[in-house]
């Protein structure tokens, strides 16, 4: 028997729920690098089994956001992590996260403003500025 208090959640809202499930389980992959590809919209709607453009208009109802734009966020977050919790080098981690060097630093610089170096260099400098001050 259903909870009457409790509120059942509607379409758009599960549908929400699993594009993230199913997002950060390929998150996971890609920052534990056994990730073969980055997926597109279409690997996540055929694993919701719903078409693209519903998957794409219900989470852009439901959050305001595109999955894309979802997506790119998320694997900044990792590439962020990366860059500043690693010592890898950026060749590496784009390989890891399934990009060509080249285009990992035009991704990263498109949304960061800086390439992955600049950033990392400027988050190292940061972290040796704080050092000296807590010392």
């Amino acid at each position: 028997m259903k909870d009457p208090d409790k509120k059942t959640e509607t379409r758009p809202e599960e549908i929400t729920a699993a594009f993230y499930a199913e997002l950060e389980k390929h998150l996971t992959e890609l920052e534990a690098g056994k990730a073969e590809h980055t997926f597109k919209i279409n690997d996540l709607a055929e694993l919701l089994h719903v078409h693209p453009t519903h998957l794409s208009n219900t989470l852009k109802t439901v959050t305001g956001l595109s999955p894309c734009d979802i997506y790119e966020n998320k694997l900044m977050d990792i590439a962020r992590k990366l860059l500043t919790e690693t010592t890898k080098p950026v060749a590496e981690i784009a390989r890891q996260l399934t990009y060509d060097p080249s285009n990992f630093s035009k991704f990263f610089k498109h949304f960061q403003g800086q390439t992955p170096k600049q950033f990392r260099d400027a988050y190292l400098a940061e972290s040796i500025k704080t050092d000296l001050k807590k010392n």
